[in-house]
């Protein structure tokens, strides 16, 4: 005769007089599952993922500038109150004394107020997360400083991009007065 313990005695059920199963029957048993391998439960409880449009910012540099960076700075810069605003992409020396040597790099270059006022945005690798220099100049004088430019964030993107102008040029008092 065998004896049984505690642990190993099924309590009866009520109606249907079906014992309940111990935990390695259950286990041992298989789960009925949809076509695509999932069991009922999990297919229900995991939304399908959206994917993301890519983000502009991962478009080429040149594509980025043009379609993207010129006409938000256009549009926050009129936003400001400038109104004759001419926006360029070039390749170009660095117009400053002491960078002659250097490297052609790309240039955003904005002019207004009847071409008195000039700021220039260099990209020196092409890159909008390479590095990143501004300058400012007044009145058709060459410019004697370049800046660095949205030095410390870890990922620039076009809203950054575009304050920092934006910024730069207020305080400049270039955009508004005190």
């Amino acid at each position: 005769m065998v004896e049984e313990s505690a642990e190993n005695v099924v309590p009866p059920t009520k109606g249907g007089g079906k014992k309940p199963k111990s935990a390695a029957a259950a286990a041992a048993e298989p789960v009925a599952t949809s076509e695509a391998g999932n069991s009922p439960a999990t297919e229900s409880k995991v939304p399908p993922k959206k994917e993301k449009p890519p983000a502009v910012e991962a478009k080429p540099f040149t594509e980025f500038i043009q379609q993207d960076y010129l006409p938000a700075l256009t549009q926050a810069l009129a936003d400001k109150g400038v109104s004759d605003l001419q926006l360029n992409l070039e390749r170009a020396k660095i117009a400053i004394k002491g960078f002659e040597t250097a490297p052609e790099c790309s240039q955003v270059i904005g002019r207004w107020n009847g071409g008195n006022r000039q700021f220039n945005v260099y990209f020196f690798d092409d890159n909008i997360q390479g590095q990143r220099a501004i300058s400012c100049v007044d009145l058709g004088h060459r410019a004697s400083t370049l800046e660095a430019f949205v030095i410390d964030e870890r990922k620039v993107t076009l809203d950054l991009l575009v304050a920092g102008v934006v910024l730069r040029l207020n305080s400049q008092k270039w955009l508004t007065r005190n």
